[in-house]
């Protein structure tokens, strides 16, 4: 009886990209689980200890002011010292920044007054469609 050689098997030169499908499918996972929590609050840009006002160039800015009773004041408004309420300082935030889009919005808070009523004027200012907003603050000189 004669016996066959057998046939040499080609190697298969295929990658098992299987096991690198599911750690993509768990990275997924992650990410989406993680990214609503990352992205939840208000954006504000924290005060560093020496900072620089203004440069003269730049436009004058839109000022929302919130006093120790919690009235909301707008630098534009046709009396700057009449408190006017929340809708009205939305409007004519909104309004001008479609006129300006660039003008940069400032919020000047009272010494006295809590952080939600802060807080709710800059979520106010950021449903008006206000990119960022600015914090003014006092220079304290030691």
């Amino acid at each position: 009886m004669m016996v066959m050689p057998r046939k040499r098997r080609k190697p298969v030169a295929e990658i098992n990209v299987v096991p690198y499908i599911d750690v993509m499918l768990v990275l997924l996972i992650i990410f989406m689980v993680t990214a609503p929590l990352i992205t939840q609050g208000v954006k504000v840009e924290l005060p560093k200890a020496s900072s620089e006002p203004l440069s003269k160039d730049s436009k004058p800015p839109l000022v929302a002011s919130v006093d120790a009773q919690g009235n909301y004041y707008l630098n534009q408004n046709t009396d700057p010292d009449q408190p006017i309420s929340a809708q009205e300082v939305a409007t004519l935030v909104a309004a001008q920044l479609q006129l300006e889009p660039e003008t940069p919005v400032m919020v000047n808070g009272d010494g006295a007054v809590s952080y939600d009523q802060v807080v709710q004027l800059m979520v106010l200012l950021q449903k008006a469609g206000v990119p960022s907003v600015g914090l003014m603050t006092d220079s304290s000189e030691n």
